[in-house]
């Protein structure tokens, strides 16, 4: 068994698969992508994934993209680890119908903040663009403190916490680059407890993004 897992150092998506690889506890090596000097639009990238997006897992010489596929994938390749879809079908059901939500309204609605702080100089940060974005965000971090009703999204941890945690990170990690854009203030009571628990977990810290470390 080979896997090798490309990434790149501050995207959601292939920090969720990062995740799922520890959570089922399988050998694999790391290819990590710099996007400021187009690693990930290469050739030889392309020739992977045509789309020249991470995360992609090359597993024995299958390469498989979109972080989805990558996760169930996951799961069903190791149907003896960790499960990353525990419970019955029911619960599966919905931590697959959660991560669909975070797919296209969470990142909707995150999505212009984040490029609004990270990817715009900071000479060209624009005070109304930024208050608006973060009122978006607001709207559905409220959605997340509301579906948070047990200790995990599905009832036990799962894809779904995975698939949502990297967003709250890069939420914060907004108020961390811009600190007069208060984010942690706007997750609830529910939502910081669920992070904490997260956090707590032995091998997250691993897969902080490399970036922000230095």
């Amino acid at each position: 068994m080979s896997i090798t897992f490309y990434y790149g150092s501050g995207s959601p998506y292939a920090w969720r698969v990062w995740l799922a690889l520890e959570h089922k506890g399988v050998p694999y090596e790391i290819k990590t992508l710099s996007f400021s000097a187009g690693e990930h639009r290469s050739e030889a990238f392309a020739a992977i994934n045509p789309r020249c997006k991470v995360p992609v897992l090359v597993d024995d010489g299958f390469a498989l993209f979109e972080s989805a596929a990558i996760v169930e994938y996951l799961d069903e390749r190791f149907p003896g680890a960790a499960p990353l879809f525990p419970g019955g079908i029911r619960q599966r059901a919905l931590a697959r119908r959660l991560i669909r939500e975070i797919d296209s309204y969470l990142d909707e609605a995150m999505s212009p903040l984040f490029h609004a702080v990270f990817l715009t100089a900071r000479a060209a940060w624009d005070e109304a663009v930024i208050g608006q974005a973060r009122q978006v965000a607001a709207q559905q971090l409220d959605w997340v403190e509301s579906t948070l009703t047990q200790d995990y999204l599905a009832g036990a941890l799962s894809a779904a916490d995975y698939a949502l945690y990297p967003f709250l990170a890069l939420a914060l990690r907004v108020e961390a680059r811009r600190p007069d854009t208060p984010m942690r203030s706007l997750l609830g009571p529910a939502t910081t407890a669920w992070m904490a628990r997260l956090e707590a977990l032995p091998f997250l810290e691993r897969t902080l993004p490399p970036h922000w470390k230095t």
